[in-house]
């Protein structure tokens, strides 16, 4: 059963639809580098469009009603948006879920140190990635540090073109001869994996001279000291735009599609929603890559919660009907899968596998080996989404994970299913996942977005 490829089935004005919904995807991807970054620009778009801050609804004690737009901000990490249906919450909801964190590398607590008049940063690395990747590449500072009176300042090193760019060193092919009898896992080290900020002296000291300098010039910019760092948040991510890649043009190539490709869609398609018969929520999450735990984790109390409070102001909250609320809702746990690449086609299966250009992937089910950790969705509900996609013209494709017991992954499916309520895996197909720059389709992409909006229109 060989899915169709979307762009063979375009109009010229599809075409033009493609391109421009994916110019404003690489300007997405550009500026939202770190969760906070994403949340705060979902935060300013989501404003635009007439969603208002739950917390001020609250506070003025006014009353939700249908069509109207909310929005949940949890510690400007992770969000959640409402629009108000015409039912009650607890016939169900229809939620679109995604993560807004990606692999990264996070500096340390108690960072800067020099070396032979080299200052460098300590990183730990976050989530999954091969580390090799990460050296020898122009990388970018984005972040937000918290001083000791409440004040916070944002930073970002890197990526305007006058910014100095930052990284990570590699060893020189002469003398590697040992390094090049390690594994892939060994060839760089984590704790290797240091971030080479400056080399000139401040003249004047003696002792750690270029650390002083270095000190010197974040003082005079962002007015912070050595000691601020035990209350930063800084993430080494790679400089530069989201680039259109290939010949023709057809692909993007940027940093953190997985997922932020899928949180984006999700959050156009709830903007092309006006009115709804039950509720439709975006949850954007933090932490997805490491376990979805913590705060502001899919694991965390913050959607539950917003949802009590939601019900709340429509004037329907019991715990019963909250409970009712979860159980009778649908969602769309809406994260990358991955694409096949001629190049490595050894781990894939062919006729199971996610293809540039064949449109929205779904999983049915995720997980490792013999199906680990993963949320299986019911045939019930694929036939559902199925008719639902045909309906509307979405260009849709089934995949799995690779080859059975070659590997495997997960995704936040599994935390929203323990609610009882319907789950599938669903997005857009990525070749070079988890690495500083990631490749998409740029079709697959656009008929991601109408997926999410026929999903919000019918489910």
């Amino acid at each position: 059963m060989e899915r169709k490829n979307a762009w063979t089935t375009y109009s010229e004005a599809q075409l033009e639809a493609v391109t421009a919904f994916n110019e404003d995807y690489k300007e997405f991807i550009s500026v939202c580098k770190t969760e906070r970054e994403c949340v705060a620009e979902t935060i300013r778009l989501a404003e635009q469009h007439g969603y208002r801050n739950l917390d001020d609804v609250i506070a003025n004690q006014e009353t939700l009603k249908p069509g109207d737009k909310v929005y949940a901000n949890n510690m400007d990490k992770t969000i959640a948006l409402y629009i108000i249906g015409e039912k009650p919450l607890e016939a169900g909801m229809k939620i679109l879920g995604a993560h807004v964190d990606s692999p990264r590398l996070d500096i340390k607590q108690n960072p800067l140190y020099e070396d032979h008049d080299l200052a460098l940063l300590d990183t730990h690395y976050y989530g999954g990635i091969k580390k090799y990747q990460w050296v020898t590449l122009p990388l970018a500072l984005h972040g937000v540090v918290s001083r000791k009176d409440g004040s916070k300042v944002d930073v970002v090193i890197g990526e305007d073109d006058s910014d100095p760019v930052v990284g990570v060193s590699d060893l020189l092919v002469h003398l590697a001869a040992d390094q090049m009898q390690k594994t892939g896992a060994k060839v760089v080290e984590g704790e290797d994996l240091n971030l080479l900020i400056g080399s000139m002296p401040l003249k004047g000291k003696e002792k750690d001279a270029v650390k002083e300098n270095i000190l010197k010039l974040l003082k005079a910019k962002y007015q912070i000291e050595e000691e601020d760092f035990l209350s930063a948040e800084l993430e080494v991510v790679p400089a530069g735009k989201a680039r259109d890649y290939g010949i023709d043009r057809s692909m993007v190539m940027g940093y953190g599609h997985d997922d932020r490709v899928c949180a984006y869609t999700s959050l156009r398609a709830m903007f092309e929603i006006e009115k709804t018969d039950k509720t439709c929520v975006c949850l954007l999450v933090d932490k997805e890559e490491v376990g979805s735990i913590g705060a502001t984790g899919m694991q965390s109390r913050f959607f539950e919660n917003s949802i009590a409070e939601v019900m709340d102001r429509m004037g329907e909250y019991s715990e019963l009907k909250l409970r009712r609320a979860l159980k009778n809702s649908k969602m769309l746990s809406s994260d990358v899968s991955a694409a096949y690449d001629p190049n490595y086609s050894s781990v894939m299966e062919t006729k199971n596998s996610a293809y540039f250009g064949r449109g929205i992937v779904f999983n049915k089910y995720t997980g490792s080996r013999g199906k680990g950790g993963c949320n299986d969705a019911n045939a019930e509900y694929i036939a559902e989404l199925r008719a639902m996609m045909d309906e509307e013209g979405v260009c849709f494709q089934t995949a799995e994970l690779g080859k059975v017991d070659q590997g495997g992954g997960g995704t936040i499916a599994y935390i929203l299913a323990q609610y009882n309520m319907q789950v599938i895996d669903c997005g857009v197909a990525v070749q070079n996942m988890h690495a500083p720059w990631e490749v998409v389709s740029k079709a697959d992409v656009y008929e991601t977005k109408n997926g999410y909006v026929a999903f919000l229109k019918h489910a």
